[in-house]
């Protein structure tokens, strides 16, 4: 390993691939800033600029953009409550609230750290244990996966405000809905799309979530548009706030950025899992394992509830490379493009990666943690500039999100189809805000909607028909006693603070 090591060492500090680190990390980030521009196309454009490469310059590159964009998708989440890519809505929960606050500066810089220390200890594990990883993630079937995407889905209670349990479910049941539209996967047929084309091919991610995020927001603060608050928003936006952290508050956050770092890096090996999932399971352990008064916090601004996902995100992107690099099995969409790029490039990923082509498997890991680096000293001295988006007049600022969720949606599939659905998703998210309707579990469950129907119908074709894989499997039954536990517990809680209300209001009659 140690060879391997120094190897990598030797080839991402040439001054070629350092500055294809730069660029990489540099280019990524403003994409991810961009909603409607996700990694996925921005490494497509990259393959042809690399082919003068040699193939560790052109991973480098790749994988640099890839976390950049991740890195740079916290921006628009926190400023203007516009997640463009799955992986930062999570982000969007508490980063928003603070931006509205004021702490705009707070919370980017926040984001950078926990997504610096995130990236960097996922390094480490994918430096570390890369080989021993791929047999784990080898070792995980069509049903491990659908009871871990069951698990995800009841992260729903850290996004619901007590009492409000059963509409945070009805939100999820409805993106699980929303999922089905389009051509079903294994029988080749159109589902829910009322013999329009325009749907045949499914509603995209990024129309939902800016619908329901970016395009209600900026339509409600509209609706919503008193003297009284537009001068109590004019003053909490207009500064954009210290970036400093307290010690204080770095105390507070570290054992949530460790544990969510080591939570990301593991669901980002699995193959198919990736950043979303890792966003959204951080988020809800945080919130689960988080003392009674700072879940009070959560959905308010929380710091931790910033972090969490921040950090397990990066983290998550980096443990991605493993089934790539040691298995040839793409996690993603991005890795499926970056895949294709490898072999393009006449190197094979697979368990022979290490012994054909070791110094393209090493550089790009070593380059990595170089490039984590780079992403905090290149965006920290920007921050300050960045969160002046906040400083426009809300009469600018309104129009310019509309303009970029519009933009963003029509140039992914130039169908004006799509704006006219957008503008009615986004209507029919403002009624259902209205109506105190959280839409996180919406997206969370659109999100995992695909991935359990397809792990779902494997696991039912393995077992012919039958439900027993919940059991046979020992990691299957772990999982699913896990999402019990997960489900159960919150529940007890909730009827043990009834009983002790109840015995209050008991006694004080007795009285």
């Amino acid at each position: 390993m140690w060879e391997g090591i120094s190897l990598g060492l030797s080839t991402a500090i040439t001054p070629l691939n350092i500055l294809m680190v730069f660029v990489g990390c540099f280019a990524g980030t403003f994409i991810g800033m961009l909603p409607g521009l996700g990694p996925i196309s921005a490494i497509a454009l990259m393959i042809p600029i690399t082919y003068g490469f040699d193939p560790a310059s052109g991973m480098i590159l790749m994988a640099g953009v890839y976390y950049g964009a991740v890195f740079g998708g916290s921006t628009s989440s926190i400023l203007i409550n516009a997640p463009g890519i799955a992986g930062t809505v999570a982000t969007a929960f508490d980063g928003y609230p603070l931006a509205q606050k004021g702490q705009a500066g707070k919370a980017l810089a926040i984001a950078a750290y926990s997504s610096f220390t995130g990236g960097t200890i996922g390094a480490i594990f994918l430096l570390v244990a890369a080989p021993a990883l791929a047999s784990v993630a080898l070792s995980f079937q069509s049903s491990d996966y659908l009871v871990l995407m069951i698990l995800g889905l009841t992260a729903v209670s850290a996004f619901t405000a007590p009492g409000q349990v059963i509409k945070a479910l009805m939100a999820t049941v409805l993106g699980l809905m929303i999922s089905t539209v389009g051509t079903d996967p294994s029988a080749g047929v159109q589902r829910y799309t009322f013999g329009s084309l325009d749907l045949v091919d499914g509603i995209s991610f990024l129309l939902l979530a800016m619908a329901t995020f970016a395009l209600s927001e900026a339509l409600m603060a509209v609706l919503k548009r008193d003297e009284s608050s537009e001068k109590t928003r004019d003053a909490s936006v207009g500064g954009m706030g210290s970036l400093k952290v307290t010690r204080q508050e770095l105390r507070s956050i570290a054992p949530t950025v460790g544990r969510s770092s080591i939570l990301g890096f593991f669901i980002g090996v699995l193959p198919g899992a990736g950043a979303t999932i890792a966003s959204f399971l951080a988020y809800g352990m945080e919130r689960t394992v988080a003392s009674a008064k700072d879940k009070l916090g959560f959905g308010k601004g929380s710091l931790k509830g910033l972090a969490a996902p921040e950090t397990a995100n990066n983290a998550a992107c980096t443990g991605s490379f493993v089934p790539l690099l040691t298995l040839g099995i793409p996690g993603s969409g991005t890795t499926a493009v970056m895949l294709g790029a490898l072999i393009s490039y006449g190197v094979q990923p697979g368990p022979r990666l290490f012994q054909e082509a070791p110094d393209v498997f090493w550089s790009v890991i070593v380059s990595m943690y170089l490039g984590n680096i780079v992403l905090l000293i290149l965006n920290l001295p920007l921050i300050p500039y960045i969160a002046k988006l906040l400083a426009l007049p809300r009469p600018v600022l309104i129009p310019l999100i509309l303009f970029f969720s519009l933009i963003g949606v029509y140039l992914v599939s130039f169908n004006t189809f799509d704006i006219y659905m957008m503008a009615a998703f986004a209507v029919a998210a403002i009624i259902l805000r209205l109506l105190a309707f959280p839409m996180a579990p919406l997206i969370l469950g659109f999100i995992l909607g695909d991935m359990i129907e397809d792990n779902l119908r494997r696991a039912l074709s393995i077992y012919d028909g039958s439900i027993a894989f919940l059991w046979e499997r020992p990691l299957t039954l772990a999982i699913t006693l896990l999402t019990v536990l997960t489900l159960v517990v919150p529940l007890i809680r909730t009827v043990n603070t009834w009983r002790r209300m109840r015995w209050a209001a008991a006694s004080g009659d007795g009285e």
